[in-house]
C-alpha cells in the first residue's frame, strides 16, 4: 500500500466531514484511511459512521491531545507513506494524490504547497536549520515515509510544535532526503491552536531548540536569529565592510556544525 491518510479530530463534526469528503473523492486509490477521534461529544462519531464504509480504521476515545492521536494513527498505519490530513483541512483537489505519486519520487519526505494560510511555503530551495527556524514545512502538505515517522514519533509533551520538532529531527539531525513540489496539496483550516496561540507556539519552539541543539551551537543560533533576515540574506550587497560580512557568514555557518549539514547558507566570499 502506497499511502496511509490519518485524520485526527476532536469536536469538529463539520470540519471532519469536509476532510472526509476530500479524502474519499481522490482519484488515486492506493491508500488506507484512518480516523482517530479524541472522544468527541458533538456529532463527530455520527459523521464517521456515515462514511464508515470508506474508512479502514477508526476509534473514538479520550486521549492526550492531537499528537497522541497522531501517534495512535501512525502505529495503526501500513502504508509506505504517511499523510496527516486532520479534521478541517482538505485536499486541494480530487487529483492531488494522483499528481503527487505520478512524480515517481521516493525520497523520505515529499512536500507540496498550501492555500488558506498566510504562512509562506518553504523548501523550494532546499532546507536548512535557518529555514525551519524562520518558517515551517506544511505538515498537511507532506508525505512522510512510515519508517521515518516511526523513528521520530510525535513528542506528546508539546501542544503545538511537535510536527515542527519532527522535521528538525528528520531533516537536520538525520539528514533525511527531501523533495519539494509546487503542487498545491492542501487547503488549510486556520482555526487550530497553533494559529491562535502564538505565545505558546513561540515558547514551545524555544523549548525544542534548547532540547535539540548542541550546547555550543545554541548561542550562535540565537545570535544569528537576532539579525534581520534581509541583512543575513544580502550581507554582501548591503555592506562594504569585509569584517561585517565575515562575521555574518561565520554566524550563518555556525549552524552547519550540526550533524550531516553540508549545504552552505552563504558563499564564503
Amino acid at each position: 500500500m502506497k499511502l496511509s491518510i490519518i485524520t485526527v479530530n476532536y469536536n469538529d463534526a463539520m470540519g471532519l466531514e469536509r476532510t472526509i469528503k476530500s479524502v474519499i473523492s481522490q482519484t488515486f486509490r492506493d491508500f488506507e484511511f484512518i480516523i482517530i477521534d479524541g472522544g468527541s461529544t458533538d456529532k463527530s462519531v455520527e459523521v464517521i459512521k456515515k462514511y464508515e464504509e470508506n474508512i479502514n480504521y477508526w476509534v473514538s476515545e479520550p486521549d492526550g491531545g492531537i499528537y497522541c492521536g497522531m501517534n495512535k494513527g501512525l502505529y495503526q498505519a501500513q502504508g509506505e507513506y504517511i499523510n496527516f490530513m486532520n479534521g478541517g483541512d482538505c485536499f486541494y483537489s480530487p487529483d492531488v494524490l494522483e499528481i503527487i505519486f505520478s512524480l515517481g519520487i521516493e525520497t523520505d519526505i515529499i512536500t507540496g504547497t498550501h492555500v488558506g494560510s498566510p504562512h509562506p511555503n518553504i523548501g523550494m530551495n532546499g532546507i536548512t536549520l535557518y529555514d525551519l527556524c524562520t518558517g515551517a514545512i506544511d505538515h498537511q502538505a507532506s508525505f512522510i515515509k512510515r519508517e521515518i515517522a516511526l523513528k521520530h514519533p510525535y513528542d506528546e509533551k508539546y501542544k503545538i510544535v511537535s510536527d515542527w520538532k519532527f522535521f528538525i529531527e528528520a531533516l537536520i539531525l538525520d539528514n533525511c532526503s527531501f523533495y519539494y513540489t509546487d503542487t498545491i496539496v492542501v487547503n488549510v483550516d486556520m482555526s487550530g491552536i497553533s494559529n491562535s496561540n502564538k505565545s505558546l507556539n513561540n515558547q514551545e519552539r524555544e523549548a525544542v531548540l534548547n532540547e535539540l541543539l548542541p550546547e555550543r551551537v545554541l548561542p550562535d543560533y540565537k545570535l544569528l536569529m537576532s539579525i534581520h533576515p534581509d541583512l543575513l540574506a544580502n550581507a554582501q550587497r548591503i555592506t562594504k565592510s569585509q569584517s561585517i560580512r565575515k562575521t555574518i557568514i561565520k554566524l550563518a555557518n555556525a549552524l552547519l556544525m550540526l550533524k550531516n549539514i553540508s549545504k552552505t547558507v552563504l558563499p564564503s566570499q
